[in-house]
């Protein structure tokens, strides 16, 4: 069977603060209150754009609010793609594992039509089996249920899977799996966050050899 390497979104396969970062303070605007550091934002992700405005809100003394977080997920929506762009070595390891035999799969907490619309946009969706985001399933990261069923979705087995990803979500709902997972140093998450992957990664360049490695240690006796 195909290996399959499942990958997180956000800080992983693509550099989308800029955007989520632009987006939260139009959000503050209409709401009146100060303006959020690019730094503030990007600690904020990782857990889904609710608990992202849920954060947002609360640093400025604010309860979330139902209608603010619709409006941000319609603003964002629309505005996902003007400066987010794949991480710099992405497209070039993606090749990579294609044509090592890699079938590839996104694994999200970002919901799923907004992880299709970015993608699409970024001219990258075709590239994956499925796209596992936050809301498709009843369960998200770092339950493992969500890196299984984006892996039926995707027609690849835990046994020959391996995940990326930068935040500890990653680690943790990779490790309930059973699956190895790649701390992706370029993205997000702090350097304490690798605290139980398989493997971290520099650059994504380092990507096709670690993964080759991990799913030949798995078929070794």
């Amino acid at each position: 069977m195909q290996p399959t390497a499942l990958f997180d979104l956000d800080g992983t396969l693509v550099d989308s603060a800029p955007d989520l970062h632009a987006a939260a303070n139009r959000m503050a605007a209409r709401l009146g209150l100060a303006p959020y550091r690019l730094e503030e934002i990007i600690g904020m992700i990782g857990d889904g754009v609710h608990v992202l405005i849920e954060r947002a809100l609360a640093a400025r003394g604010r309860p979330f609010d139902q209608a603010v977080y619709q409006g941000f997920l319609e603003d964002y929506a629309a505005n996902a793609a003007v400066a987010t762009r794949p991480f710099p070595g992405i497209l070039e390891a993606l090749d990579a594992l294609a044509a090592s035999g890699w079938r590839m799969a996104v694994c999200t907490n970002k919901h799923e039509h907004a992880a299709r619309v970015l993608l699409a946009a970024l001219g990258l969706l075709d590239r994956f089996a499925a796209i596992g985001g936050g809301d498709t399933f009843p369960v998200r990261k770092p339950d493992p249920e969500h890196l299984f069923a984006t892996l039926r979705a995707a027609g690849g087995a835990p046994a020959r899977a391996v995940m990326i990803g930068d935040h500890r979500n990653d680690i943790a709902g990779a490790a309930g799996a059973g699956i190895p997972c790649v701390f992706a140093a370029w993205g997000y998450g702090p350097a304490e966050m690798a605290k139980g992957a398989a493997a971290v990664a520099r650059t994504p360049a380092e990507l096709p050899a670690l993964l080759e490695r991990l799913v030949a240690a798995r078929a070794t006796p």
